[in-house]
């Protein structure tokens, strides 16, 4: 007579180990969100102090982060950086391995992101370009947007994850897509806030009242991003900082012309914003909030302020 056998435990899902690295302006933020929704971070910035900062263990290199991470979150600058994260001697690429999720949250060209994603599949790990949007303040309260591209089965996987930053996530499609529409984006969000911050210092130095413009604009066909969210705050002197700065919404612009170019689409309105926030750098806003776009146009009208008190 046989014996029953004794049915076997099922083995609990590992739970996934998450990287970051980069933990400045944005990234910090988002490891804080992961750390405090109860997933241990190991994170890797060049700045010394920033990890721990973020709530995060601190490592050593790159290579120790990557090496240690099942997911791994990158937030840095620009393509050029990126580039170099990943694709130097002891960087990302060299240190991964297969089955592992790279997600790059960084605003970077599309094309260098096809790229990356190439050189990652061939050693059996997927690369996942996760545009996002909604600013710090977003991301100090979880509920930032996130444009996705790269396959499905490991943004699927993803989920919890990204769940603790983010209140929105849109599947966009291949590789590069998500990067594309972030481009995109961002690019509307430049020309709102340049074009807005023009009018408001036209209407001061026409002596209209600021909130009650700004209640004109929202009610009326020249709605958008900047007059509901942005300059309520700003007529009253409060720039919102903290958020992304003149230059790197110059890089943005230059982003945009660039993904244009390589699509073969004109781009006729990109003259604006790229003039706008090169003035902003011009006079010494380079490194402020990009909110402070009205101040640089606002200087070159003869040092005129939307907020009480100003100069007229």
């Amino acid at each position: 007579m046989s014996t029953p056998s004794t049915p076997s435990t099922p083995t609990a899902p590992t739970t996934p180990r998450i990287g970051v690295i980069g933990l400045g302006n944005m990234g910090g933020r988002i490891a804080r969100r992961i750390v405090a929704s109860g997933r241990p971070v190991i994170g890797y910035d060049p700045v010394s102090g920033r990890a721990e900062g973020a709530g995060a263990t601190a490592a050593a290199s790159i290579a120790e982060v990557t090496k240690a991470a099942d997911h791994l979150l990158l937030s840095l600058p620009d393509s050029k950086v990126i580039e170099k994260v990943v694709l130097g001697e002891e960087g990302v690429l060299a240190n991964s391995r297969a089955g592992q999720i790279i997600v790059d949250l960084s605003t970077a060209a599309p094309s260098s992101t096809v790229r990356l994603h190439a050189a990652f599949a061939e050693r059996g790990v997927a690369f996942v370009d996760a545009g996002i949007s909604g600013g710090a303040a977003a991301a100090d309260k979880g509920t930032l947007t996130l444009m996705v591209g790269g396959p499905a089965e490991a943004i699927a996987s993803l989920e919890q994850t990204l769940a603790p930053f983010s209140a929105k996530v849109f599947a966009m499609g291949d590789s590069g897509a998500g990067h594309t529409t972030k481009v995109l984006n961002n690019f509307l969000n430049a020309v709102s806030l340049a074009a807005t911050a023009e009018v408001l210092v036209a209407g001061r130095s026409a002596g209209l009242d600021m909130h009650q413009l700004l209640d004109v604009l929202n009610a009326g066909s020249g709605v958008n991003f900047a007059t509901l969210n942005r300059f309520p705050h700003i007529v009253d002197g409060d720039y919102l900082e903290g958020g992304l700065t003149s230059t790197l919404m110059m890089k943005d612009v230059v982003l945009y012309v660039n993904r244009l170019r390589e699509l073969g689409v004109p781009t006729l309105n990109s003259s604006g914003p790229m003039a706008s926030f090169a003035l902003a750098q011009s006079l010494g806003y380079a490194d402020q909030i990009s909110n402070r776009v009205v101040d640089a146009i606002g200087d070159a009208a003869g040092g005129i302020r939307l907020h009480d008190g100003g100069a007229r």
